[in-house]
């Protein structure tokens, strides 16, 4: 039986150094694709910004276009239209005239939009940070499991000796023995099922983070601090709905600004010619201007405005909801936790009690005091309660985890 026992305990053995839930946070906040996207689509909002300051600058164009229309034996185009043949090579600049509110609102609309994306970020990274310490609870809840079990399975194995002496000198019956021994083997069954059931969790841990390993450690008590509301003005989960009252408001000046006057300048200048007479002196320039004035729309610009005043009524509906269920769901974790704490320290108050017990039974055991099923009776109460105070302290730190996530 030691020999088994051996087996299973050397088969669990810790293979590193103990590892804390900051090692699986950063290394699921290095690997996590979604981020590296989000941060590149915000370095991407910056070069838009300064695509855009690019394109105000004047813009010039090298061009160059040769033609020639030959008319042979009567056929040929009209050459009062084609000219013969043509040769222009021309350098033209041109520039647009952009009024300095209209600059300023898609400016403001790539800021609002890079605003956008940073608190993306920053929501994601909580729902990651959410999910992988979820998974370490859940793992660490194993953990504490099995080495309850191991424990256990290390004191029957040291009464079920003494037990074997006492069958022997008639203190108890061989069937006192046997049922000992059963219960003995079933705990090695337990802690063989629990060895597995941390060993899936710990990979389950490791699979979410973006680890590749497969070495069964052990890990610390994640040690959470339960966090207190902040300022919804401050959450990352409000912030969404004042960047989109922004976006909304600039919206509606940029479809302002949009029916401004349009006033582009250009110039050229080149070679142009159809050689007709004295094409070496064809060398010039050229300068003009255009303005584009909007006068009548159909009514286009008023419907756009009451599309904007449709969305901000959505978005005030949808904060309402949000802010609704927000403080429901904080008074309710927090209410949970606070039930939960009173019932582990009944729990904890219990257990003290069959840890007595058990103290007190093996003591008796030694002299044949104690009915053999009141033992078994005593270790499934100990063992029982253990494992409910066990349950109750993984509940507290998931409880904790779910509001620490709403309080950022």
């Amino acid at each position: 039986m030691k020999y088994i026992l051996g087996i299973i305990i050397c088969a669990f053995a810790f293979t590193t150094r103990a590892q804390d839930l900051d090692h699986y946070l950063n290394a699921a906040l290095k690997s996590s694709p979604l981020l590296k996207d989000l941060n590149n689509q915000i370095a991407s909002g910056k070069l838009d910004s300064l695509r855009l300051r690019a394109g105000l600058k004047p813009q010039v164009i090298g061009s160059s276009t040769g033609t020639y229309a030959p008319v042979i034996g009567g056929f040929g185009y009209e050459s009062a239209i084609t000219n013969g043949q043509t040769l222009n090579a021309l350098v033209g600049v041109n520039q647009q005239i952009i009024n300095k509110n209209y600059l300023a609102a898609q400016l403001s609309a790539l800021k609002l939009s890079k605003d956008s994306l940073g608190n993306a970020i920053k929501i994601s990274e909580q729902d990651l940070k959410k999910a992988v310490t979820t998974q370490y609870i859940t793992a660490y809840g194993s953990l504490q499991q099995y080495q309850f079990n191991k424990e256990v399975v290390d004191l029957l194995t040291k009464e079920e000796d003494l037990l074997k002496k006492l069958t022997r000198g008639n203190v108890y019956r061989q069937s006192d023995y046997l049922t000992f021994l059963v219960t003995l083997k079933q705990q090695q069954l337990t802690l063989s099922q629990s060895r597995l059931q941390y060993k899936n969790d710990l990979t389950t841990l490791n699979y979410l983070s973006g680890i590749v390993d497969t070495a069964v450690l052990e890990i610390k008590d994640p040690d959470l601090k339960r966090s207190f509301p902040m300022d919804t003005r401050n959450s990352i989960y409000f912030q969404q709905f004042r960047t989109d009252s922004m976006r909304l408001a600039n919206n509606r000046s940029l479809i302002d600004q949009s029916y401004k006057p349009k006033i582009n300048v250009f110039a050229d200048g080149g070679y142009n010619s159809d050689f007709s007479y004295q094409p070496y002196k064809n060398f010039g320039t050229s300068v003009g201007f255009s303005i584009s004035i909007p006068i009548y729309d159909g009514g286009q610009r008023k419907l756009q405005q009451k599309k904007i005043t449709l969305e901000e009524d959505t978005r005030q509906n949808y904060k309402t909801f949000f802010n609704t269920q927000y403080r429901q769901q904080i008074a309710q974790l927090n209410q949970q936790i606070n039930d939960n704490a009173q019932l582990e320290q009944q729990i904890k108050d219990q257990f003290k009690y069959s840890e007595s017990l058990i103290k007190v039974d093996t003591q008796l055991m030694q002299t044949g005091d104690v009915r053999m099923a009141d033992l078994i009776i005593a270790i499934n109460n100990y063992m029982s309660v253990r494992n409910l105070l066990t349950q109750t302290n993984i509940s507290k730190l998931q409880l904790i985890n779910q509001l620490n996530y709403w309080n950022k």
